[in-house]
């Protein structure tokens, strides 16, 4: 009796996180986040051509908080293929969690805040419980986002709610609780909101060692996101919400249940939110219901197609040129900004669908297709055979 052979199957080997390449430019960011800029701006004296003013820190850090934010909405649009118009409700929600914090620490450990005083309030709501603790109020800043955005992603993904309505349900959410944070009777400061920031764990907020402090951590979380969100898109669990995204119900057919994958991306990129929004907090120095207007959450989503879905990098790239092209253009001519808001979305959309990662993957295989063809010009050129001369013609 002749034995069966027996094949065994093996599994491509997981690719690594980043390239030798990309390890290489990670390290290099981390270097300018941790060291360059830090040193630029404390060790160069003002009136250096070399000096990193405190606007320019302030500047950065913020717009490395928003592309925090376009990564997180990558990570649902770019590849799970969710458009949420409702992810600067999350922003904000973060931003409170530790404006509370910080307005208690102006305050006094029992003292109320100076518009609680004023509304004539006699303790403090039920909501501000845990916002005289910093370590509560780092776990809040992920947990508030995330379990709104658990709740609301259960029943939403549930009932296969999906492409426009889903952008349209995700729009009335942060609409409604805008005006509930509008009401002063919520404890949220109304429409002033809050500010105010005197110190974080005793230390002073208006000092330019402080600055740059804030400004490392948001570029060092900026970098976590984007090695978290990699590992994510790498792995099986990042090959199955892009197959979601392709076609969802093939994959319901292979035995995949899509709602734990949309509802884990979806927390996860709430939190990712909820995290931008208190590390802007404390540069900005003020947080107020407008922060979670729809039309906050609509330039996220631009921010990522104009970098380009689906590439990890390119939301960060356009949130640093949106954001760029804003600041000047505000200063310039800010009654023209919404106009070319709308215009830049519409000119994406419709002639650059990948973004400007997208440009320059075109731009590249552009020059690699023509040198692939100037190089096979040159092989035939060099294999056609050369005319023998007539036996006896003359030289």
């Amino acid at each position: 009796m002749t034995a069966i052979p027996t094949t065994t199957l093996e599994l491509p080997k997981p690719a690594p996180l980043l390239s030798g390449r990309g390890w290489t430019l990670f390290l290099i960011a981390f270097i300018i986040v941790a060291a360059i800029a830090p040193a630029l701006n404390l060790m160069v004296p003002e009136g250096h051509w070399l000096h990193l003013s405190d606007y320019m820190i302030g500047l950065l850090g913020k717009f490395m908080c928003y592309a925090i934010c376009a990564l997180a909405i990558d990570l649902i649009w770019g590849y799970t293929g969710i458009l949420s118009l409702g992810h600067g409700l999350f922003f904000a929600l973060g931003g409170y969690v530790m404006g509370m914090h910080l307005m208690r620490e102006a305050a006094g450990p029992d003292a109320l805040p100076p518009f609680m005083v004023f509304l004539d309030w006699k303790e403090l709501p039920w909501a501000w419980a845990l916002s005289g603790s910093f370590i509560a109020t780092v776990l809040l800043v992920f947990l508030v986002p995330g379990l709104l955005a658990g709740i609301f992603g259960y029943f939403a993904f549930r009932s296969r709610i999906k492409g426009v309505y889903f952008s349209i349900i995700t729009q009335a959410l942060t609409y409604a609780a805008m005006l509930l944070f509008f009401r002063n009777e919520t404890g949220f400061g109304g429409n002033n909101g809050f500010t105010g920031f005197k110190t974080i764990l005793g230390f002073s907020l208006n000092t330019p060692q402080m600055h740059v402090l804030l400004f490392t951590l948001s570029g060092m979380a900026l970098l976590g996101c984007y090695l978290l969100a990699r590992w994510l898109v790498q792995s099986k669990f990042g090959r199955v919400l892009q197959a979601v995204r392709d076609a969802e119900s093939r994959t319901m057919f292979c035995g995949y249940n899509p709602l734990a994958y949309k509802l884990t991306i979806w927390v996860i990129s709430a939190m990712m939110c909820g995290l931008a929004g208190a590390l802007y907090v404390p540069q900005v120095g003020i947080i107020n219901p407008s922060e979670m207007s729809v039309g906050n959450s609509i330039e996220m989503a631009v921010w990522t197609a104009v970098g380009g879905r689906a590439s990890l990098v390119g939301p960060i790239i356009g949130a640093f040129a949106v954001n760029g092209g804003k600041s000047w253009l505000t200063m310039a001519a800010p009654e023209y900004w919404l106009y070319v808001l709308g215009l830049l979305f519409i000119a994406v959309t419709l002639f650059m669908p990948g973004g400007i990662v997208g440009l320059v993957k075109q731009w590249r295989e552009y020059r690699a297709a023509r040198s692939g063809k100037a190089a096979a010009k040159i092989t035939t050129n060099t294999a056609k055979p050369t005319t023998p001369i007539a036996k006896g013609a003359s030289a």
